[in-house]
């Protein structure tokens, strides 16, 4: 393509960011139908990824059936008005490169990997995926029995998974955390075709959706194919409700899930903010000390034998406030109360008394490390970039580590005294039955 010509063109697709760390160039552009591209260039291998986030999950899923969000991300593999079902994939494969997907509360995403010369597969694939989709009846009727299925496997014959479902359905009474992201059985099972081409057309669309290539890939050249693809696809009028703010909890809550288990197991979780909230970096750091081979639940509940495994759950990087959770298993005949005991031993010991600095500082660098180790893959930067996104601004990610390392033992028994209350908790026990 002749130079200026192509300068002129990225000109158009202002406004552009660009910046280089650790040897990563990354820049930014904007479609005029919305559509953000973040190209993160890094030349070590010839390979590179292609994911696509929609700003649709659970939490968007008031207004409709629920799990619809997971069952739309099985139909996208069904075949569109150009390509008929699991065209994407053989191709992507036949072509040295492997394709998914996923979805969460907050999101899904699709993507490709695939030899840096070959990337733009994805871009024709994906271009035609956002506004071509079929959604075929008999598709969608086979489809169903596999998501039927995943569920009965993944959570109904799960019983810590089952039991997690229930703490959030009773942590969570009006923010549509509530619901689980497969969605509950009886929607599955009554999905219908006009229920996903709904979703479908209100969310999947330039203005609600975002671009991330990361790998072997020049960003001048890329952006000009960007825009062929995807630069035509309008937007669409979107009638949607915002999620319900989750009033504050005034009382603990509690939920028993009796069903066949090998051992007891329980869930301690309390409602707790998200970034960019000032909160949860301490909250973050908080985790850390509580969980791992060298942290407190380690040394003060597994090795005295109180419990066979404990860990902790929290979600930092959520649009909107999440849970943090304590959650364990005791050996068969231990009284699962002791657990929760030794629980709440800890929680009054973090209000009580100023964390060491050494115990900070080695958190701290467990997390800084964790993003060094996610610069290897050309698939991790750009998930981690894409998280950020999600919360607003990717660039927060440069911003995350300054304010976990500003954490500080005050911090620390400052937020456990602020989140960690009776009143903002909600306790699942899992009783074994034979």
């Amino acid at each position: 393509m002749n130079k200026i010509i192509l300068l002129v063109m990225i000109a158009l697709l202002l406004p552009v960011y660009s910046y280089a760390q650790q040897g990563i160039k990354v820049n930014d552009y904007t479609l005029d139908n919305g559509l953000k591209v973040i190209i993160i260039e890094e030349h070590k291998a010839p390979v590179a990824t292609f994911q696509i986030w929609y700003k649709v999950g659970a939490r968007n899923e008031s207004s409709y059936v629920t799990g619809v969000s997971h069952m739309l991300e099985h139909m996208m593999f069904k075949g569109t008005k150009k390509y008929a079902a699991n065209v994407l994939s053989t191709t992507v494969s036949r072509n040295g490169g492997i394709d998914n997907a996923f979805t969460t509360k907050n999101y899904t995403v699709y993507y490709e990997t695939l030899p840096s010369d070959r990337i733009n597969i994805a871009l024709q694939f994906e271009s035609e995926r956002m506004r071509g989709l079929l959604l075929d009846d008999k598709e969608l009727a086979s489809e169903k029995q596999v998501v039927i299925e995943e569920r009965r496997m993944r959570t109904d014959d799960n019983p810590q998974n089952l039991l997690s479902e229930e703490v959030y359905a009773a942590a969570f009474k009006a923010h549509p955390y509530h619901n689980p992201v497969i969605g509950w059985m009886s929607d599955i099972e009554s999905y219908k075709r006009s229920d996903l081409m709904e979703y479908y057309q209100a969310f999947y669309s330039p203005d609600n959706a975002f671009v991330i290539i990361a790998g072997d890939v020049n960003s001048a050249a890329l952006i000009g194919d960007i825009k062929k693809s995807f630069g035509e696809i309008s937007n669409v009028p979107r009638k949607y409700k915002t999620p319900a703010s989750e009033p504050a909890q005034n009382g603990e809550r509690r939920v028993v899930l009796r069903k066949k288990a090998e051992l007891p197991y329980m869930l301690m979780a309390f409602h707790a903010p998200s970034a960019p909230n000032a909160d949860s970096y301490a909250l973050d750091v908080l985790a850390g000390i509580l969980e791992g081979k060298s942290g407190r639940f380690y040394r003060d509940i597994i090795e005295k034998g109180i419990a066979v495994n404990a860990d902790t759950q929290y979600d930092s990087l959520s649009p909107d406030p999440d849970l943090l959770a304590f959650g364990g298993s005791v050996g068969q005949g231990q009284d699962i109360k002791n657990l929760e005991a030794a629980f709440n031993q800890e929680i009054k010991r973090l209000k009580t008394e100023l964390t060491s600095g050494s115990d900070i500082q080695k958190v701290i660098n467990q997390i800084e490390a964790s993003f060094i180790k996610e610069q290897d893959s050309s698939s991790t930067v750009g998930m981690t970039i894409g998280a950020f996104e999600i919360l607003g601004d990717y660039k927060m990610k440069d911003k995350y580590i300054d304010n976990i390392k500003k954490v500080s033992s005050e911090d620390i028994k400052r937020v456990a005294i602020k989140y960690l209350t009776d009143d903002n908790k909600t306790v699942g026990v899992l009783e074994p039955i034979k």
